[in-house]
């Protein structure tokens, strides 16, 4: 997409890009208000991002991007100050320009996973648990997030003792757990107690089970019946996670919930002014044609 001159503007950047729904989100929500801007997707490489930033800069028109993979962790040395929860979650998805020649970072991932989950995050548990598969920039806002709610975390990857360093990292004291991916993989006779009262989720915080990739290995012996299975993926929307849960008759939810909600966070600060949220539905209906 062109953008017109003298326009403000905010921008996804990523490698690969083509597949972001962010600019038909941002558009869609940029028409709703009448804002006279524009939201496009740029191809970044790893080599061309000190170069994309030094030349945003510069911009009086750009109002920030958006980072997606696999820049939010590469991005952080090259702005000039991380904001809270980018500090603390060490990723940045987000920056924005803040004063003249100024890039601050920050994270609205944190806020958007957990937009689906207010209801139950309002309400008391005995006990809160969330096995968490992925260890990469998404999962560490997810794990940030979830810790800061009293889950015990139960964090699964190929690489347990990357696992182990995010805990370390970013749930430092908790009860928690590192294990390898391949341990939800084979069924288990583990026996659930009474749930009720209780707050479990199943979270796909990896690529698996996006188009192209092979599903999730989970069998769901490994989650207790009331349990809410959450899969970040958005292509496509209904993963094999999310049939054979809802298949076990469990809740789903899926990944616009987070996008749709970590961009809402953005979107009011790029322009300003808070999405119609009440649009939702016709959203989601654009983002699955």
């Amino acid at each position: 997409m062109t953008r017109p001159p003298e326009t403000p503007y905010a921008e996804v950047i990523g490698d690969p890009i083509a597949q972001s729904k962010s600019p038909k989100i941002h558009g869609f929500w940029l028409e709703k208000l009448g804002i006279e801007a524009a939201y496009r997707a740029c191809h970044v490489t790893p080599d061309a991002l000190t170069d994309y930033l030094a030349e945003r800069r510069e911009d009086p028109l750009w109002r920030g991007c958006n980072v997606t993979m696999p820049h939010k962790q590469a991005v952080m040395p090259l702005l000039d100050r991380i904001d809270s929860p980018a500090d603390a979650i060490g990723a940045v998805n987000t920056v924005l320009p803040s004063g003249k020649g100024v890039l601050a970072g920050t994270n609205t991932d944190a806020a958007g996973f957990l937009e689906p989950l207010a209801k139950d995050l309002a309400e008391a548990h005995y006990f809160r648990m969330a096995r968490i598969i992925g260890t990469g920039g998404a999962a560490r806002a997810i794990i940030s997030a979830l810790a800061g709610h009293g889950f015990t975390l139960v964090v699964a990857g190929r690489d347990p003792a990357k696992a182990c360093a995010l805990l370390d990292e970013l749930a430092p004291g908790g009860e928690h757990y590192a294990i390898d991916l391949a341990h939800f993989s084979d069924p288990t006779d583990f026996a659930f107690d009474d749930r009720e009262g209780c707050l479990d989720l199943i979270v796909n915080a990896s690529s698996l089970g996006m188009a192209g990739q092979p599903p999730l290995p989970l069998d769901w012996s490994h989650a207790p019946p009331r349990a809410i299975a959450y899969d970040i993926v958005t292509a496509p929307l209904v993963t094999p996670l999310l049939e054979t849960a809802r298949a076990g008759g469990h809740r789903t939810i899926d990944g616009l919930s987070m996008l749709i909600g970590q961009a809402a966070t953005a979107f009011e600060r790029f322009f300003g002014e808070a999405p119609p949220r009440e649009h939702d539905a016709e959203l989601r209906a654009l983002l699955t044609q």
